[in-house]
C-alpha cells in the first residue's frame, strides 16, 4: 500500500476499465509513456470527444498503470473479466489512501457486521471521522466530500463490490480468484484482501 496524503482526486476520475486495459496492453508491449500518449491521442484509443479529454484521461491512467508491475499485469491478462476489474480497483487503491481506508473501515466493517447495504450516511460518518485526523479533509467543502463519496460508490459498483437494486446499494463482496489472492499475500497486501472481501 502506498502511503500518501489524503486526496480528493478520485472525483475527477472514472473506472475507465477498457482504457486501463488498453494502456496496460501497451505497457506490456514495452511501449514507453511518451509513445503511449502519442498513440492515445493520434489513434484516439480511448474514444475521447477531443484531444484535451484524451490527455486528461491518459494523465490519470498512466499513474494507475504505473502501479501495476509485471506479475500483476500478467495475472490481469490471464484472468476473467471479474478479476480484471478487481485488478483495476487494486491499482486505484494503491494510489488512493483515503479510498482504501473507506473500504477497510466502512465496507469491510459492514460485511463483518452482516449488514446488507451501504448508505450515504456511512460516508458522512467516515468523512466526519477523517476531519478529526487530517486538516486536508477538514478543509474540504461538503460538495467535495459528496463528490468523492459518489466516486467511491461508482468505482465499487463497477468492480462488483456493490449492486444497485431499487436505488439501494447492496453489498456484494467478491470471491477472490485464488491466483490473485495468493499474489496479494506474497506481495504483503493482505489488507487489500480484507478491504474488498470483508475478511478478518
Amino acid at each position: 500500500m502506498i502511503e500518501q496524503n489524503y486526496s480528493a482526486g478520485i472525483m475527477s476520475q472514472s473506472f475507465w476499465f477498457n482504457e486501463f486495459r488498453q494502456l496496460l496492453k501497451l505497457k506490456r508491449e514495452n511501449c514507453e509513456p511518451d509513445e503511449m500518449k502519442k498513440r492515445v491521442i493520434e489513434e484516439n484509443l480511448f474514444g475521447a470527444p477531443n484531444e484535451y479529454r484524451a490527455k486528461r484521461i491518459y494523465g490519470y491512467l498512466i499513474n494507475r498503470v504505473s502501479l501495476v508491475e509485471k506479475e500483476l499485469s500478467d495475472l490481469f491478462f490471464s484472468s476473467d473479466l471479474a478479476t480484471q476489474k478487481l485488478i483495476n480497483l487494486i491499482a486505484v487503491l494503491r494510489g488512493d489512501r483515503l479510498f482504501f481506508e473507506f473500504l477497510y473501515e466502512v465496507y469491510r466493517d459492514k460485511i463483518i457486521l452482516g449488514e446488507k447495504t451501504l448508505e450515504l450516511s456511512d460516508g458522512k460518518i467516515f468523512f466526519n471521522h477523517k476531519e478529526t485526523q487530517d486538516d486536508n479533509v477538514l478543509a474540504w467543502k461538503d460538495q467535495t466530500k459528496k463528490r468523492v463519496q459518489s466516486a467511491y460508490f461508482n468505482f465499487m459498483t463497477e468492480a462488483n463490490l456493490l449492486e444497485i437494486v431499487d436505488k439501494k446499494k447492496l453489498i456484494t463482496p467478491p470471491l477472490l480468484d485464488i491466483a490473485l489472492e495468493n499474489y496479494l499475500k506474497r506481495n504483503g497486501e493482505t489488507a487489500i484482501i480484507k478491504a474488498i472481501t470483508g475478511e478478518y
